[in-house]
């Protein structure tokens, strides 16, 4: 699978995309992440990507012609026996929620993902428009949470990490998908007796007996208990 990132900060991503579980992913070619810099692609002699907003208000607004080269850049090979489309995502708050279930439907049903990270007081509204006048993307805004972020390189992120885990592979035999066991936050680890200074005082913090006792089904039914409380 493949994701394209349209960004003003490449290095946002690549810090994060180049190591751990995605970085082993793009070495082995499960996946690859193209991160393009918007100001690449900008028409201005000076880089410029952003101009102030017709009818007033504050902030700038980011030009769609830049974007619009960007994705033009990006060579992407077709499926002609799966036909698969290219998934566009507009990352804005007011914008579909972002799920596991999104996630799970993007390895699906896309090769190519392309992720546009906006800035400023966003995007010029025609892009979308623009966009969706080419029947060969699927455009749609997106939204990670209900609060707003100083630019779409976080919510990038967060789709790579979360899409990429559900494509089989990606995670090695250490790790494996929280959604296919019994996953709990009351987790333990040595020593079985930790203790630890509080002001004047060592309190002592054990692990709890039923985890000791390598009674399976115990250990599966206190884990209920403790979640189901939350």
């Amino acid at each position: 699978m493949n994701f394209h990132v349209i960004t003003l900060f490449p290095e946002m991503i690549s810090s994060y995309t180049d190591v751990s579980i995605i970085g082993r992913a793009q070495k082995n070619n499960l996946i690859k992440v193209n991160t393009l810099n918007l100001r690449d692609f900008s028409l201005d002699k000076h880089k410029k990507v952003d101009d102030r907003s017709y009818g007033g208000g504050p902030g700038m607004v980011m030009y769609a012609e830049p974007i619009l080269n960007a994705i033009n850049s990006i060579k992407i090979k077709t499926n002609k026996k799966t036909e698969q489309k290219i998934k566009v995502i507009i990352f804005a708050p007011a914008g579909k929620e972002f799920t596991n279930t999104y996630a799970k439907n993007l390895t699906k049903k896309y090769s190519d993902v392309i992720l546009i990270c906006g800035r400023y007081e966003g995007i010029d509204a025609r892009l979308k428009k623009i966009l969706k006048t080419n029947k060969k993307y699927e455009v749609e805004e997106v939204s990670i949470g209900d609060y707003v972020l100083t630019g779409g390189e976080i919510p990038a992120l967060t789709v790579i990490d979360a899409t990429a885990r559900q494509i089989e592979g990606v995670l090695g035999k250490s790790e494996s998908l929280e959604e296919s066991r019994n996953a709990s936050s009351e987790l333990y680890t040595r020593p079985e007796i930790l203790e630890y200074k509080i002001g004047k005082e060592n309190k002592t913090f054990r692990v709890p007996k039923v985890l000791l006792s390598g009674n399976h089904k115990d250990i599966e039914e206190w884990r209920d208990k403790k979640d189901n409380k939350k």
